[in-house]
């Protein structure tokens, strides 16, 4: 044992032993610790958690938008070329890769793992809006693009004004139909609730042998000459510390990963920031408000703000009860969680990560100037920018909540950096350890990058965990773009065993993977 071994262990009495270690309460732990269990029940796994409730940052209903991101409505996945063109390479991946989580979550449903479906999603339109000649035309060009495909068959391109009032009559409301606007309209969306969706997972993992350990701080990671690590712990109400040998560790602290990876000392992090943001929304839950708009709205980003700022218009279900999310708003804080440190920015900064830190600096002003503008936002600015979506918008109708904080991705870049909107997957070479970086997609996403860690960490176990991981994601290593056959099946399938064919709906278009032949 080294030096700085016997110094990890020297406040704790003996040394816990486990193969898995997962730290962080939220939904990509979950989602791991969950097909780990699946396809190696023998293994022992203990998850650790600094607050004292499951999903109470990233992952909780309110911190997020819940979309379901599956590239449906946000623009930002739809990017317009210079010829006018709009690409759709980054939208048919993100839509794959929720098929996966549909597909697993399915799975878990018909086995017992999950409950009622309902209690963590729910179907919701997803449209996306834009108003003006310009912002139609686009919309027009995205719609011919992606109907054509696959996986977005189905959706509307609406343009009528008497249509728009007739599906989003609070939207309607005082509208001005002079400016011209537009739609991109897919019935079969999903509003997911990612905070119920990670306590039922977690439930499960309990339930069945895992050691799940709230206001646990994890201190420190260190690697051992077997490859093991010792994973240092400290409980926050009695201050006794903890040190657990595990074979496997996974990183899933939302902003906390990136400051552990580095205290990993993997050269796989030498490079990496983070730039935190910390997002407002506004809230209603008045019923009469509510109840006039059944929809996830998503706008354009206002011209030299960054695409983290595209606004959006919510229906949320949260313990069956329905409420309106609109945001974000962004803010800053150098905290890397909601209830992180002052220092947090400041002590990520590192020899190796400088010059990537120094480089977003020069090249995001973009950024730094709208984070700027917001910080200096008003409740009636906000309230303002809203009646873009809600042209009669009453401030006294929505309370301003705080959002879960993101720690956006920075790279190195050749000599600097660049900030990467994205979630990356940090493994160390010898798979004994990896985290996730990143925000959106993010959640939505989560069952394809916890199978991308393991098999970047689990090489020879994967390809004998591979049947009964096709049994749970039937598509698995398959692009369902490139096989509609089998699209539609697990589409049919995921559908009715996440009960989402039972839409009331006087819309008549049908659920996208399913041809409209009208």
């Amino acid at each position: 044992m080294t030096r700085k071994s016997i110094n990890a262990v020297s406040n704790a009495a003996t040394i816990e032993k486990t193969d898995v270690v997962l730290i962080g309460a939220g939904i990509m732990s979950a989602t791991l610790g969950a097909l780990l269990r699946q396809v190696q029940p023998d293994w022992s796994i203990t998850i650790f958690e600094r607050l004292e409730a499951a999903a109470a940052e990233s992952s909780d209903p309110w911190n997020n938008a819940g979309t379901g991101h599956s590239a449906l409505c946000e623009l930002n996945y739809t990017p317009r070329n210079a010829d006018g063109s709009v690409e759709i390479t980054k939208a048919i991946d993100i839509n794959e890769r929720f098929q996966v989580s549909r597909q697993f979550w399915s799975y878990s449903v018909e086995n017992g793992v999950l409950a009622n479906p309902s209690n963590f999603i729910n179907p919701i339109p997803h449209v996306s809006f834009t108003h003006g000649p310009d912002g139609v035309e686009y919309l027009r060009k995205r719609h011919e693009a992606l109907s054509k495909h696959p996986l977005f068959e189905g959706m509307e391109f609406i343009d009528d004004a008497a249509e728009f009032s007739r599906r989003l009559p609070l939207m309607a409301k005082g509208r001005d139909f002079s400016d011209p606007v537009a739609l991109n309209w897919t019935e079969a969306g999903t509003d997911i609730d990612f905070g119920e969706l990670t306590k039922e997972l977690l439930a499960y993992l309990g339930a069945s042998g895992a050691d799940i350990a709230f206001g646990h701080e994890v201190l420190n990671l260190t690697k051992q000459s077997d490859g093991s690590w010792l994973v240092k712990v400290r409980n926050l109400r009695s201050h006794k510390v903890r040190v657990i040998n595990a074979k496997f560790v996974f990183v899933g602290a939302g902003g906390g990963a990136l400051p552990l990876l580095q205290k990993s000392g993997i050269k796989e992090i030498r490079g990496f920031g983070g730039f935190p943001v910390s997002g407002l929304f506004l809230r209603c839950t008045n019923p009469g408000l509510v109840a006039q708009h059944e929809a996830k709205v998503y706008g354009q980003a206002s011209v030299g703000a960054p695409p983290m700022s595209v606004p959006h218009l919510d229906t949320r279900v949260i313990n069956g009860e329905k409420g309106l999310l609109f945001g974000p708003y962004a803010g800053w804080t150098p905290k890397f969680l909601k209830d992180g440190k002052m220092t947090d920015l400041i002590k990520s900064v590192k020899p190796n990560n400088l010059f990537s830190m120094l480089g977003v600096g020069v090249t995001e002003m973009g950024l730094v100037n709208y984070l700027v503008g917001e910080l200096l936002t008003s409740q009636a600015g906000r309230i303002g920018a809203m009646e873009e979506f809600i042209p009669r918008a009453d401030g006294d109708d929505w309370e301003l909540i705080i959002a879960g904080q993101r720690v956006q991705v920075i790279r190195r870049k050749g000599a600097g950096g660049v900030l990467e909107l994205g979630t990356a997957v940090v493994a160390a070479e010898d798979g004994t350890i990896a985290g996730l970086l990143g925000a959106s997609p993010g959640a939505s996403t989560c069952v394809s990058a916890m199978l991308d860690v393991m098999k970047k960490c689990f090489p020879r176990e994967f390809s004998t965990w591979e049947p009964k991981l096709k049994e749970m994601v039937p598509s698995l290593g398959v692009k369902l773009s490139e096989n509609q056959a089998l699209y539609r099946e697990v589409w049919d399938w995921s559908t009715k065993a996440l009960q989402l064919d039972s839409v009331d709906s006087d819309n008549t278009p049908k659920p996208v993977g399913i041809a409209s032949h009208a």
